[in-house]
């Protein structure tokens, strides 16, 4: 019996397996050919079902022999059902094509499909943009770990991030080509920056959930403003859905860094916004009492944990003709970093800069970031529309950075644990916006042949730092214990207020006329701007020491702490605003462009050319003994560009493009100013130059699925006068030297990229990368001993190296899950940036460098019934710091009881930020 068993039941187990097979195919959209992602397919009268993946495709297991029926489901979609017999194997591979369920919807479809929040839409822009032109599409933003635009940049290719002091994104680089050469735009309108020194925008400004999409140009045509070599930024905010929609958000979280020690933070609540001098006129003698003690009363402790929300409604009316939206994150999050950096000078004949002190930098900020954005649009007809779209966003950083200095001179004992020591605590408050409001109209006349496109823009930004309080102290360290002593000599108390507001009046029009059209297509176009941008700069700062008859109290002993420093006198009492950095500046630009757009089955052209006219200026309101203290530059350029696009398939084409653009500086690189940056001082150079680029790309792109994509490019990039910051003698001030803008010659910039997303199933990849190589020789100071005089004599030499902020790699790598049907969506994305250039040092062969690094942040979300999920993001997962060295190194620094110099450098910085986590819950409803 048991024989017989043994016998019977491998042949009973070989015959269910026999009669059961598998069913395999896709499911598209008919109109486009496109995958449709999570369509629900049924094998009737079975409890055999399936939900398509990322591509589309489905499988069904175990599906017993014979005649079936398959039921495919899919919302916006008729239901689709086909008689089909099942084999015991070699089943045919189904192609399934799904119709729009009503013409209603299929006007639906397409409205929406220029909206670019999903995946596929976005690839669709990018397959029939005129542009060369990468997308971030609402969905991936959503469902990615990032939090701010900064954050989302770093995942395109060809697009490296600046970090700021607590490790966020906060500028993009494009193509190896430094943020200066890029601009920023919101709904295709240029947006002020309030940076107080430079014209590109930080887009940590900007919460990632207010936008629709992400895209990044990276060619220009004529109707696109020129002033980017590297490259646009636009963000697309959310449009008006056609039904009602709300998404909603909350999430909390924590850094790493403060379940590792406390955050210390000071008492913002009495911070004046004015200076004693704003607030009582010039002659004022400010005292003591003028100065709130918030910003010195400290106090350390874990933070609370970190609050995230957003949320969305939007809805038409009046049949479609009336849309509205209203949307609005808030952040409120606690950042912060450990540091070290390594002071050096480069003495007599050396050829690498030896290190003389260390500063322990910790840094402690709360970031309260704000976004709205509303937007209102009636169409009258089909042929007349317009819309008024409105954006605020705002940033208020409380930072305290304290600062712990250890001097490498005779008093440096790390044998015994003796040395001499400083101490510096910096209290600032840091508020940035920016507000644009734009009025836009979209006009159709004679069948459509001819267009109207107008915009009436108005923008401000405005950056306010007030009472930036810097308290300086001596100190020792004796026997390994370290301890504070009195004020320091020089400068030992400085309040510091600065503002910078910038407001924008700006108007377009382009005309459009379209001479044919059918298989051929010819389309005209004419247009341009008038913008007028004014800005003042306001700076004023106090110095605070201790009488005499105190001067050597002591910390600990004659006061507890720093708001106990009683006994104090203001040395400059009316206030240092005598300073170049009080100014007012102005620049009017004036742009017309002509171009005209063929296209065919097989080819589009689009060339012309713009002329923009640029008068840009400055006044400086007290000029302490500056040559120039006003000053202008005005200039016109004609830009001429050409694009052709050549289809070798449907799905396949050729992208070809030249276009000329220019790099202003910006109203404080020309203004002749000095500010303390934290390492070193800087100053304007009233004659620098505009930069000009000639600009060649050539891409080819393939788009095999709804969502998939494969780009392969090249690009060429020759820049006349580019814009480079070296250290530099002060032509009044010979004695000092500052770090100051400047041109130098002509830089080239040429390299590749490839960019690659492909799903199986539900596994997706999304990966690119890009190899920039750049080359610009400027002057460097040397020196040699006279062999007459014996005297030390600096040289320049000039050395060619890489352009500021270049890395030569760039990779990402993205590992995507999605399951429809049990609802989660997960991925885990690391970014590779390759070592750069991060200051150029006035000596040769002492630049610092930024070694390379791999950032590592994962997210997933699970959706449940109902429209709500649970989501969690992780950045920074790998705690990547942030290294500077030098290439090279002194014997010198082999003193120094640190391992500051491995593999033939020698390390002057390295920041840990420490991991971030969130967990949230998302409501969507429609």
């Amino acid at each position: 019996m048991n024989k017989l068993l043994q016998i019977l039941l491998p042949l009973l187990f070989c015959a269910s397996v026999a009669s059961a097979a598998k069913i395999k195919g896709h499911v598209y959209d008919k109109q486009t050919g496109e995958a449709l992602v999570g369509a629900t397919v049924v094998l009737e009268q079975t409890n055999k079902a399936a939900v398509t993946g990322l591509d589309g495709s489905f499988e069904i297991k175990d599906a017993p022999q014979g005649p079936a029926t398959i039921r495919v489901t899919y919302i916006t979609y008729k239901t689709f059902t086909q008689q089909i017999n099942v084999l015991k194997e070699d089943n045919p591979h189904l192609k399934i094509y799904m119709e729009a369920a009503s013409k209603d919807l299929t006007e639906v479809t397409v409205r929406a499909s220029a909206g670019g929040s999903t995946d596929r839409e976005a690839r669709r822009i990018e397959q029939n943009a005129t542009q060369v032109m990468n997308i971030v599409s609402g969905r991936a933003i959503e469902v990615s770990p990032d939090l701010t635009v900064a954050n989302v940049m770093q995942r395109v290719s060809g697009v490296s991030i600046e970090r700021n002091s607590n490790g966020d994104g906060q500028y993009a680089i494009l193509r190896g080509m430094d943020k200066r050469y890029s601009y920023t735009t919101v709904n295709g309108v240029k947006i002020p920056s309030p940076d107080n020194k430079y014209r590109y925008v930080p887009l940590d400004l900007f919460p990632s959930d207010l936008l629709e999409r992400l895209e990044v140009y990276k060619t220009l045509t004529p109707n696109l403003e020129g002033d980017a070599i590297g490259g646009v930024t636009n963000m697309v905010m959310k449009n008006a859905p056609d039904r009602l929609q709300i998404n909603a958000n909350i999430a909390t979280g924590y850094s790493q860094l403060f379940f590792d020690r406390d955050f210390t933070s000071f008492d913002a609540s009495g911070i004046n916004h004015k200076s004693p001098y704003e607030l009582h006129g010039r002659t004022y003698n400010a005292t003591p009492a003028d100065f709130n003690k918030g910003t010195v009363t400290y106090n350390s402790k874990k933070p609370a944990p970190n609050l995230v929300g957003s949320l969305s409604i939007g809805q038409r009316f009046l049949n479609n003709k009336l849309g509205v939206i209203v949307a609005g994150s808030y952040q409120n999050t606690y950042r912060g970093s450990n540091s070290t950096f390594y002071n050096s000078s480069v003495n007599s004949t050396d050829q690498y800069a030896v290190i003389t002190s260390k500063d322990s930098r910790q840094y402690s900020e709360q970031q309260k970031r704000l976004g709205l954005h509303g937007k209102v649009d009636y169409v009258f007809d089909k042929n007349n529309k317009i819309s008024l779209y409105n954006v605020y966003v705002n940033l208020i950083n409380q930072q305290l950075r304290d600062v712990i200095s250890t001097s490498y001179n005779g008093q440096y004992h790390p044998e015994t644990g003796n040395a001499e020591l400083s101490y510096s605590t910096r209290s600032r408050l840091t508020e940035q916006q920016i507000y644009n409001s734009t009025l836009h109209g979209d006009h159709s006349f004679f069948d459509s042949k001819f267009k109207v496109q107008w915009s009436a823009v108005y923008s401000s930004a405005k950056n306010d730092v007030p009472d930036n309080t810097t308290v300086n102290l001596n100190g020792l360290e004796q026997n390994y214990q370290d301890r504070r002593t009195s004020l320091a000599t020089t400068a030992p108390i400085t309040r510091r207020w600065e503002r910078n507001t910038d407001e924008d009046k700006a108007g377009y029009l382009d005309l459009t006329y379209n001479i044919f059209r059918g298989d051929k297509k010819l389309d005209v176009m004419v247009g341009g701007l008038y913008r007028d941008k004014q800005r003042s700069s306001f700076y004023n700062n106090y110095t605070l020491a201790q009488v005499a008859d105190h001067a050597k109290d002591e910390y600990g002993k004659d006061f507890q702490s720093y708001a106990d420093l009683n006994y104090l006198v203001v040395s400059n009492p009316t206030g240092a605003v005598i300073n170049p950095l009080t100014y007012d500046a102005s620049e009017k630009t004036s742009a017309g462009y002509g171009m005209f757009k063929y296209s065919d089955a097989k080819w589009e052209v689009i060339a012309g050319a713009r002329v923009e006219h640029t008068n840009q200026g400055y006044h400086l309101l007290f000029s302490q003994g500056e040559s120039r203290p006003t000053g202008s530059q005005i200039y016109t350029d004609v830009l001429p560009s050409a694009t052709l696009k050549y289809h070798l398939t449907d799905k396949a084409q050729l992208h070809a493009s030249y276009y000329k653009s220019l790099n202003r500086p910006g109203f404080y690189e020309i203004v002749p100013s000095k500010v303390v940056n934290e390492e070193y001082q800087e100053r304007g150079n009233p004659d620098l130059k505009r930069a000009i680029a000639d600009n060649y790309d050539l891409r080819y792109e393939l788009f095999p699925g709804a969502s998939e994509n494969l780009l392969v490019g090249a690009f060429y990039k020759r820049i006349k006068d580019p814009i480079e910051y070296t250290f530099q003698p002060d032509a009044i001030r010979g004695q000092d030297v500052y770090y100051s803008p400047g041109n130098f010659g002509t830089a080239k910039n040429y390299g590749a990229e490839v960019d690659y997303t492909r799903f199986f199933n539900k596994i997706g990849i999304r990966a690119n990368y890009t190899y920039t190589h750049s080359r610009i020789t400027t002057p460097k100071t040397s020196r040699k001993i006279d062999q007459t005089t014996g005297d030390l004599t600096p040289i320049l030499v000039n050395q060619t190296r890489p352009l500021f902020g270049q890395s030569a790699h760039i990779a990402n790598l993205a590992l995507l899950y999605k399951d429809t049907k049990k609802g989660w969506d997960a991925q885990i994305a690391g970014a590779y940036t390759g070592p750069r250039i991060n200051t150029i040092s006035q000596f040769l062969n002492n630049d610092l460098w930024q070694k390379g690094f791999v950032q590592m942040d994962a997210s997933a979300e699970k959706r449940f019934k109902g429209g709500f999920s649970v989501f969690v993001k992780a950045n920074n997962i790998l705690n990547t710091p942030t290294k500077l060295f030098i290439k090279g190194t002194n014997p010198e620094n082999d003193r120094i009881a640190e391992k500051i110099v491995e593999n033939g450098q020698t390390l002057i910085r390295n920041d840990h930020y420490g991991q971030s986590y969130l967990l949230g819950v998302r409501y969507k409803f429609n």
